[in-house]
């Protein structure tokens, strides 16, 4: 089963949506140093080392007898971030650090035919050496030692794998539609801003130890952490067709998490999360401090919220548990390599202009977008990270397909990348998500308090006891598989039932959100006129990358709800220490 989250938190099957962005925070005034990072002319130094390597490698890597690549590239990400964090009035990490990683792509035979895209079996061999892909920070005769040794591992591997994939055709039934390994591209060439980190680890510690110190007040929390943090990577990549890029991604997070248990011994969970590109753009301490108030209030309600039973009828969803409902359930599943691949479920494949959704919704996806509503983004980027200038993609034309998520894996009818090739550090680029935006036609608009009434209708139309509001979901996962179902998974946070007759909410708790795509998303009948904004980080083949959903809160006729599984412990024997401290 394959597994999609929202903002990874302590693990990948832990997640949370964060909240928007509001406030502001004052510039840090007395910043440490930060560890060295490449200026303008050492950068440059760098590209050439780069290109100096590539050069040699596609004119004389080759073994006797076998072609050498006839595609290159190398990307290399120099890697910044300082990091405090604490629980309960004491620090629990106080670290900064720096390092540089390369990824390295060889591609063997033609941009036709070539070792990536569907190789069933790829060449294994039990080697007593790898290659490091932490490369060093300085010396350009390091670097390029490091990048020979990459190079000639990766392309032995490519040469193996184009060599099996070749075989392999004695096997198969030829493909209907041809459809290339590798798309043919422009080259381009850029040069990003600098971003410097500025970082003010001195404040960060008096804060983290602050807030985190007013948590032992609640005696009834498990654990409780803060986390403050700055990153910035300077990406270099360069190719064989001639591409250079040179650009910077920074980001900056302030994320608090809190555990408890219920008197049943049900496990409860809650967060906040914020994120910046820069740092004035973070809220205060003072709505920091707030926001978490609001966190521990919320787990002190949800302790005493009734367990509610599994549930199938309709329901609001909140924009952050929208968003989560379109990123599971049409998102990952209009990712271009998952069209192409055979183990994969293709819920959208060959459904180009035919309707997939209500008419009054469309989806698109836009790296492009730096912010929404005066709201930084978190998707967003100019290059993705296979030199390809991102693009509007646009997905979904009120209720109608139009198109996919693309890398340079072509698919059929779809020859070119939108500037949607992805990945975390060295993993392999594929097709992933941005800035996912939902929009519902203006005609079809509706106010928060219209849509309450809609739903009031919907139930007792259906003649059930109550509806659902469904304000935010922690994260979500999804099975895009062939094999097993094609299902998705949510896990709500804040869920109220609402009573038929009075419009009265309760909170309660202890089920999760499943469902089909094709069927839960078919079900929508309106949208709110007001959207979210949320941040976060997604998780999937090529590893977790930074994404924001834009969505409204919608009305679906039937949403279903499963009990949540997990097992019920006795709390704590004794109370917190601090309880007792004279």
């Amino acid at each position: 089963m394959s597994e999609r989250l929202l903002n990874a938190v302590g693990g990948r099957l832990l997640a949370a949506m964060m909240v928007a962005l509001v406030g502001c925070a004052a510039t840090p005034t007395s910043a440490e140093p930060a560890p060295a990072t490449p200026d303008g002319s050492e950068r440059e130094e760098v590209v050439g080392t780069l290109k100096a390597e590539l050069t040699r490698s596609m004119e004389r890597l080759r073994l006797p007898d076998y072609e050498g690549p006839y595609f290159l590239s190398y990307q290399l990400k120099d890697d910044e971030s300082v990091t405090v964090a604490g629980k309960f009035g004491a620090l629990t990490a106080d670290a900064r650090s720096r390092q540089r990683y390369a990824y390295v792509e060889s591609r063997v035979g033609s941009y036709e035919f070539d070792n990536f895209a569907n190789v069933d079996a790829e060449s294994y061999r039990l080697a007593n050496f790898r290659a490091e892909r932490v490369v060093p920070l300085d010396d350009d005769q390091a670097l390029r030692g490091a990048l020979w040794l990459l190079t000639d591992e990766t392309y032995k591997k490519s040469l193996s794998d184009y060599l099996t994939k070749r075989g392999g055709a004695v096997y198969e039934a030829e493909e209907a539609v041809e459809v290339p390994s590798f798309s043919r591209e422009e080259p381009t060439s850029y040069r990003g801003p600098d971003l410097p980190l500025q970082a003010d680890p001195a404040t960060w510690r008096a804060q983290v130890r602050r807030i985190t110190a007013g948590m032992r007040e609640h005696t009834f929390l498990l654990d409780a952490t803060m986390e403050v943090s700055g990153q910035r990577v300077v990406r270099y990549l360069v190719n064989s067709e001639g591409s250079e890029v040179v650009d910077e991604f920074r980001i900056y997070t302030i994320q608090a998490q809190a555990y408890t248990r219920a008197d049943d011994g049900m496990l409860l969970e809650n967060s906040r999360l914020f994120y910046a590109r820069d740092i004035d753009q973070l809220p205060s301490w003072e709505h920091v401090e707030g926001a978490i108030g609001e966190m521990i209030a919320e787990l002190r309600a949800l302790r005493d919220a009734e367990v509610i039973d599994p549930y199938t009828g309709p329901a609001i969803l909140g924009p952050e548990a929208t968003g989560v409902l379109f990123h599971e359930a049409v998102g990952h599943r209009l990712e271009g390599e998952r069209q192409r691949d055979e183990q994969e479920g293709r819920t959208f494949h060959g459904r180009v202009d035919q309707a997939v959704l209500p008419g009054f919704l469309s989806v698109y996806d836009d790296p492009n977008l730096d912010a929404y509503a005066g709201v930084q983004l978190n998707g967003h980027y100019l290059y993705d990270d296979e030199g390809v200038r991102a693009q509007r993609a646009q997905l979904i034309e009120e209720g109608v397909l139009r198109g996919f998520l693309m890398s340079r894996t072509p698919i059929e009818g779809v020859a070119h990348s939108n500037g949607h090739g992805r990945a975390q550090g060295v993993n392999v680029p594929r097709a992933r998500m941005a800035n996912l935006v939902v929009v519902a036609s203006e005609a079809a608009q509706v106010s928060e308090s219209e849509l309450r009434e809609m739903l009031l209708a919907e139930v007792r139309r259906q003649g059930k006891p109550y509806g659902l509001l469904i304000k935010d979901i922690t994260g979500g996962s999804t099975n895009t598989l062939g094999y097993g179902y094609q299902a998705f998974k949510g896990v709500p946070r804040m869920i109220y039932r609402v009573d038929a007759e009075t419009g009265e909410q309760q909170l309660v708790r202890g089920v999760e959100l499943v469902g089909t795509p094709l069927s839960s998303i078919n079900k929508i009948v309106a949208a709110s006129s007001e959207t979210g904004i949320f941040n976060g980080y997604c998780g999937a083949e090529s590893g977790y990358v930074p994404v924001s959903t834009v969505a409204p809160s919608i009305l679906t006729t039937e949403i279903e709800l499963q009990r949540t599984q997990q097992s019920r412990e006795r709390a704590p024997i004794l109370g917190p220490p601090w309880q007792e401290s004279p």
